[in-house]
């Protein structure tokens, strides 16, 4: 294990130690990034046979190709009047973290799928969402609830983890999240040999046609999976970028330390590229006029027309309800690693209050990870270092070239953000926007304007860090940089006015 500076006790895994059964599933390393330390658990234990059987039931198209319960608008049915409460069984297996992980992912499709099954039936006759079931049943609620505790800590009694729905310090929350269950612990290898190559990835659970690795669903989940095979060079740049620079001896630091942060970002820009070139690939894999039908199983329960006093756990919390936001990509931890690194002002705004909500959204050691890195970043002043803000002027040529390159990297990883956020907004566009009149994503927030927020946050910060260059250095930064700003300026203009077309077609404020 490897820690981040002489400061700091945050610890990044350099051998994520797969066969180790004691710790989360979800922990931080330089060589999975943020994917889990091992291969998800695929096989459940004897106790839950009654929900294996149940979730391979339950897809619209079942492995075999047959028609599940989905497709018969049956689900509901059987989990009311067949499946067992399972709670009980939960505590033999909570000494084994990725076990529990498991079965909280298996819940959390089950609940999803039980509480947005009448939605899905309207919207396949082409109606209205209108409304989810209300309540979900003691046999879901009970069992979730406790594997988000133990995944919690196993300190804590059962009974009390609905303070946890509160605290910035939980592990999961007992609904459907992008990590820990419907992405990034959902796939499994067809040839283990192979490794994560995309072709051998395939879906574990899935709610529509997802068991079919050539379905829209299936490659919606596993672009976001092969996306994050490349975080583990992004953890590793930003680990060796806040050691030289919470740790530099002089202003402008040294030529070796100089060097040294440089590769750090270079490290940084490669591993996002390959980011976004995988994330491109999107388009080819998850065709945009079927993504709306299996979207529907992972709206949440927050800011959405289908719960809207929330939805009854019940046997907990005395009988009031809960609210939740929705599984959303926006709970990667790839582009908030970047914009904490970077320290990307973002504005004072409800729409920016809604990106610090998601955050609870996240595996906990993700959102400590994050939280660490904004921390050293800012205490370590690691952006006026980057861009020689110290007041310090560099001695000599060597030292002004690598400033010079710092610039330069510092500007281009910025563009690679700029890149994913665009990207993200197109998929928005174009898969969202032009089918449905629905107001909101489905982690719950406003479904027009919410991204623009952060990616203007961007483009303003790279005009920013141009401007600086550009004041202090006659050269400039050099062709690359140029062209990175044309294309980012050409490109704010286009936003904006297709943000502004579609507020006017649906009658919504841009604040």
């Amino acid at each position: 294990m490897g820690s981040l500076g002489t400061t700091n006790t945050f610890q990044v895994l350099e051998n994520p130690r797969p066969d180790d059964r004691s710790l989360p599933a979800f922990m931080v390393s330089t060589t999975r990034g943020f994917l889990p330390r091992m291969d998800p658990v695929v096989t459940l234990p004897k106790e839950f046979d009654a929900l294996e059987s149940l979730l391979q039931r339950m897809p619209v198209r079942t492995l075999s190709g047959e028609p599940g319960l989905l497709a018969h608008n049956k689900l509901g049915d059987v989990v009311d009047n067949e499946f067992p409460d399972l709670t009980d069984e939960m505590d033999r297996y909570k000494e084994d973290l990725p076990m529990m992980n498991a079965l909280y992912r298996d819940y959390s499709f089950l609940a999803s799928a039980y509480l947005l099954e009448p939605c899905h039936e309207r919207f396949l006759r082409g109606e209205e969402y209108g409304l989810g079931r209300q309540v979900l049943p003691r046999n879901i609620a009970r069992p979730i609830a406790r594997c988000a505790d133990i995944i919690l800590t196993s300190l804590f009694f059962f009974f009390f983890f609905f303070f946890f729905f509160k605290s910035q310090s939980a592990g999961f929350l007992p609904f459907m999240e992008y990590a820990g269950s419907y992405a990034l612990y959902n796939y499994r290898l067809q040839d283990p040999s192979r490794g994560l190559e995309y072709d051998n990835l395939r879906l574990i659970r899935a709610f529509e046609h997802g068991l079919d690795p050539s379905s829209s669903e299936a490659g919606f989940v596993l672009v976001h999976i092969d996306m994050v095979k490349n975080s583990g060079p992004l953890v590793a740049g930003t680990v060796k970028c806040l050691e030289i620079g919470s740790g530099i001896s002089t202003p402008i630091g040294t030529v070796e330390e100089r060097t040294m942060f440089n590769e750090g970002l270079s490290g940084i820009l490669g591993a996002l590229k390959k980011i976004n070139a995988v994330m491109e690939t999107m388009w080819g894999k998850s065709r945009p006029t079927e993504y709306t039908s299996f979207r529907t199983f992972i709206f949440g329960i927050t800011s959405q027309s289908m719960f809207p006093d929330g939805v009854v756990y019940e046997g907990l919390n005395d009988g009031e309800p809960v609210s939740f936001r929705g599984e959303s990509g926006a709970n990667d931890s790839m582009v908030p690693l970047m914009d904490n690194l970077l320290q990307v002002p973002m504005p004072d705004t409800p729409l920016t209050e809604i990106l610090n909500d998601f955050r609870k959204y996240r595996p906990s050691n993700h959102r400590d990870f994050l939280l660490h890195v904004k921390e050293v970043s800012r205490a370590s002043n690691l952006r006026g270092f980057a861009l020689a803000l110290h007041g310090a002027r560099p001695a000599n040529d060597e030292e002004r070239d690598l400033v010079r390159e710092s610039r330069s990297l510092w500007l281009q990883v910025l563009d690679q953000v700029r890149d994913f956020r665009w990207r993200h907004w197109c998929f928005a566009r174009e898969y969202i926007l032009k089918r449905t009149s629905h107001p909101t994503a489905t982690g719950g927030s406003p479904i027009v304007t919410w991204l623009p927020n952060q990616l203007e946050a961007v483009l303003a910060d790279m005009v920013s860090v141009d401007d600086l260059s550009r004041k202090d250095d006659a050269r400039g930064l050099g062709k690359t940089c140029e062209a990175v700003m044309d294309g980012a300026l050409r490109q704010r203009e286009a936003l904006r006015k297709e943000v502004d077309k579609y507020c006017a077609e649906r009658g919504v404020s841009r604040k």
